[in-house]
């Protein structure tokens, strides 16, 4: 070995025993840094190769929102804001919203044979925009800017939506020192970005990430899917929209759907064949330009994947029966006739797949907008329909890495449904290559003569 080789070894050892020594002083003072992992991660791989050969994996936490309602086919208006941010839990924020909403139009014939008009997908994203960063200050920055005026909007990181980013932060840090963190300077402006939108008739997802998070990860392959299996099974009154994205090295998939409605015997078999569907049509097409050729182009190839929205699963009891436990709310009880509950048991969907414990009153159906009775029931009133009450709105998940925090109903009266929403921690691993001008050296072996 020659003299340099030597030098940049004992280098290099040097260094690594400074660092255990620290680090152990730092432990009996029990200050220990939070980057200590990382170090032993990145040092440890001192030996044995050169430094620039390869990444050091670091595993960071993000919180992702996760919301679903059937807004009954009205549109965003009046009131909805209060309602919006009482169902988006504005009090402890999020880094991701992924919101998936059925029915944002009526289902009737003209909007589900004619071609899709985007206007109520971009009522709905300038209100959740507004909702998401009017908290934050700095509505300059919601789609009332820039009005999104495609149904099939999403997020593309080219050299100009770089300078934008870049723009953005500048205004949202000048005159205001740099004391604090870059999440905390860029929450005071209004930090949340659409990242993507799909819509197919009704059904509508809208994927919201905070700013700051754009400079911390990489985020690319964002892409979007629409399975329409309604009527005849290739109609878009049921179906499913599904966004694909890659933040730093984990691939996500988030699926919202809208499965076939009755509640009948068998109607359930409806729903597990509409699911089989979903998955087996649904496909992210790999373009040129990608960066990562591995990225997963079906949805069970993705490392995390949420799957929500009103799946219509209802309940194997009879409605008086169902009325009653509602009453006492007991939940637990009425889990034992839930039939997705069922399913998840059996494997007849959703093999493998986790939901939160249900701690809330059945979803659906309410009698009317602003009304807090179920509908039907007895005594029965004209023109109601009759339904037995039931958790047709859910939110599931599968991989690994995912803990959830919360899951929970929200109290807005304005569809029959009532919206669902759930947080989540999540596990990202953010690659990180180190760099140096060293050459690569043998393994050290405490037996070898220098």
């Amino acid at each position: 070995m020659g003299n340099n080789q030597r030098k940049s070894r004992r280098k290099l050892f040097r260094l690594w025993f400074s660092k255990r020594r620290s680090r152990a002083e730092a432990s009996h003072l029990s200050e220990i840094s939070d980057n200590d992992e990382q170090d032993d991660e990145c040092m440890d791989g001192l030996f044995g190769r050169s430094l620039d050969s390869g990444p050091c994996i670091l595993h960071n936490e993000l919180r992702i929102f996760v919301g679903t309602w059937n807004v009954a086919g009205r549109s965003p208006v009046g009131s909805l804001a209060v309602d919006l941010d009482e169902w988006l839990n504005l009090k402890e924020a999020a880094d991701m919203y992924v919101l998936g909403f059925q029915e944002i139009v009526p289902l009737k014939p003209k909007t589900v044979i004619g071609a899709e008009d985007p206007t109520e997908a971009t009522n709905w994203n300038v209100l959740i925009g507004k909702t998401l960063n009017s908290k934050y200050g700095g509505a300059w920055l919601t789609p009332m800017v820039n009005p999104i005026t495609n149904d099939n909007y999403q997020y593309d990181r080219d050299a100009a939506s770089d300078s934008r980013l870049r723009r953005d932060y500048e205004i949202a840090t000048s005159g205001r020192g740099h004391s604090r963190t870059e999440y905390e300077l860029s929450d005071r402006v209004g930090s949340y970005k659409l990242m993507a939108s799909k819509k197919m008739v009704g059904v509508f997802i809208s994927v919201w990430m905070r700013r700051a998070l754009l400079k911390k990860y990489c985020v690319s392959e964002v892409k979007v899917s629409s399975v329409a299996c309604g009527i005849m099974g290739y109609l878009g009154n049921k179906g499913s929209v599904s966004v694909s994205m890659s933040i730093g090295g984990t691939s996500f998939c988030f699926v919202a759907a809208h499965l076939a409605s009755g509640e009948k015997k068998g109607d359930e078999g409806k729903r597990n064949h509409q699911v089989s569907e979903i998955f087996r049509r649904t496909s992210f097409h790999r373009l040129p330009e990608d960066c990562h050729k591995n990225h997963p182009l079906t949805i069970l190839g993705h490392d995390q994947i949420f799957w929500f929205g009103d799946l219509n699963y209802r309940l194997y009891l009879e409605d008086n029966l169902a009325r009653e436990l509602i009453k006492k709310k007991n939940w637990s009880a009425l889990q034992e006739f839930d039939q997705l509950g069922k399913e998840l048991e059996d494997g007849g969907v959703f093999q493998g797949w986790k939901e939160g414990n249900i701690e809330f009153a059945p979803t659906y159906k309410y009698s009317f907008s602003n009304c807090n009775r179920y509908s039907g029931g007895l005594p029965s009133r004209a023109g109601e329909k009759q339904r037995t009450p039931a958790w047709c709105d859910r939110i599931l998940w599968y991989g690994k890495g995912v803990k959830q925090l919360t899951y929970f109903r929200s109290e807005s009266k304005f569809s029959d449904h009532r919206p669902v929403s759930a947080l989540f921690s999540v596990i990202v691993e953010d690659k990180k290559r180190t760099h140096s001008s060293l050459v690569p050296f043998p393994p050290f072996s405490p037996l070898r003569n220098s």
